[in-house]
């Protein structure tokens, strides 16, 4: 059977994420119909859930700059 990676595993999440996924799509200037996109290019996929990966980055880093090492 095989083990799929791209599953949300805190529900609580779905909308969050894809509030971002829709927030970075208006950012780039790419349209997001609510449900399908097929017609989606690969090119603008890419654009999208990089920049998804970047923010998420960027937030974790700044949690980690306000805490303390335990190392």
């Amino acid at each position: 059977m095989a083990n799929k990676t791209n599953q949300i595993n805190i529900p609580e999440a779905r909308q969050a994420m894809y509030n971002m996924k829709h927030e970075v799509a208006n950012e780039l200037g790419i349209t997001l119909n609510q449900g399908y996109n097929g017609n989606l290019s690969s090119k603008d996929a890419g654009h999208i859930g990089g920049n998804m990966v970047k923010k998420m980055i960027e937030a974790q880093e700044r949690q980690m700059s306000g805490q303390q090492s335990r190392f």
